[in-house]
């Protein structure tokens, strides 16, 4: 709590100081240096705002418990009562809020992201796990008011997805997103199971901070084009003209292809701009090696191969292994209500962050 304390105070007095900073004129005259002082500004209100509520509870709370403790009158401990009842737990809240909005920084938290969605062990169930979470994620991004955008869709005939690639453009959307990255398992019947044996399936999940031109540059040399005729559902145009498209990073031996579009032009602009996303998220990964080469960050190397993540029908649960959190809720987070699970992994991480074990 005293940690806190001294983060907001520090919060504020580098709040204090920078609105003194924006009232000077020199200051004014200096466009990107203004401008640099005005966002750093805005990044700090919402902590000085939450910690001043939490200093308010925490005044409030002491004063409650002194009336409790030391008032003769019957009625005025009842008053005190009920006061200790409802700010107990909004100190517990604000407590949670502090801890999310003092997570270190990441330099991608204001990217758009690629996702990917792709069906592991246990073949047609991990196909329609996979459609299961692209839905998640979707109805999530719907009450943000992020715009999903398919780039791929690997049908299967019965409704699932063998892999989903798709961009999500927003507000803050890596930074929501970036810990989602792993191995999702579920636990359930399958609709083809006639024994009612519950199966478990795993798909993986990837989150790829949406590459910019200024990111990453791709030298024309180095890339391989090959376009060829679509294949599999589609409309009319399917097999009818080359609009198809295969990109290949020579350097990296990196292959991507799209086919969604009718426009060989939008196939390859979307093509670049997921080869784009995977080699800087594999510059990301080679930059983490080198901070910590004993361990491999979850956070900075988006690593797949580790299970983060487990819904378990038959009990209605979700457990995040990291954060050892179990939410009785898997039927309103799987309808999108994604950020109590969220929440809880953020601030799991954000203290794994502050110890030293997540880069």
């Amino acid at each position: 709590m005293s940690e806190l304390l001294e983060r907001i105070a520090e919060a504020e007095s580098r709040s204090q100081g920078l609105e003194g900073q924006l009232a000077d004129p020199a200051t004014a005259g200096a466009t990107k240096e203004f401008a640099r002082l005005a966002k750093e500004l805005a990044d700090l209100r919402p902590l000085v705002e939450v910690g001043g509520r939490y200093r308010k509870a925490l005044t409030e709370l002491e004063e409650a418990r002194e009336l409790q403790a030391n008032e003769s009158d019957a009625e005025l401990r009842e008053l005190a009562r009920n006061e200790l009842e409802r700010l107990e737990p909004l100190k517990e809240e604000l407590e949670q809020e502090l801890r999310l909005l003092l997570t270190p920084v990441d330099p991608n938290d204001g990217k758009d992201v690629i996702l990917e969605i792709r069906g592991g062990a246990g073949g047609e169930e991990a196909a329609l796990f996979a459609a299961d979470l692209f839905r998640m994620y979707s109805r999530y991004a719907d009450t943000r008011g992020w715009k999903v955008e398919p780039y791929s869709l690997s049908e299967t005939g019965t409704g699932g997805y063998k892999e989903v690639v798709c961009s999500i453009k927003g507000d803050k959307v890596f930074s929501r997103l970036k810990h989602e990255r792993g191995v999702h398992r579920v636990q359930r019947v399958p609709a083809t199971e006639s024994q009612g044996r519950i199966h478990t399936s795993t798909v993986t999940v990837a989150v790829l901070p949406e590459a910019e031109d200024v990111d990453v540059e791709i030298e024309p040399k180095d890339l391989r084009v090959d376009v060829f005729r679509s294949s599999g559902p589609g409309g009319q145009s399917v097999n009818t003209t080359d609009s198809a498209v295969r990109l290949t990073h020579v350097p990296t031996g990196l292959v991507v292809q799209c086919q969604d579009e009718k426009s060989q032009h939008k196939n390859k602009a979307r093509a670049l701009k997921i080869l784009r996303s995977r080699l800087y998220e594999a510059e990301q990964e080679r930059l983490a090696e080198e901070r910590a080469t004993e361990r491999r960050s979850q956070v900075g190397t988006g690593d797949r191969s580790e299970r983060i993540r487990t819904y378990n029908y038959p009990q209605t649960r979700v457990t995040d292994h990291r954060a050892s959190v179990t939410l009785h809720k898997l039927e309103t987070i799987l309808e999108g209500d994604m950020d109590p699970l969220l929440d809880a992994v953020h601030v799991y991480m954000a203290g794994e962050a502050e110890r030293g074990s997540v880069s």
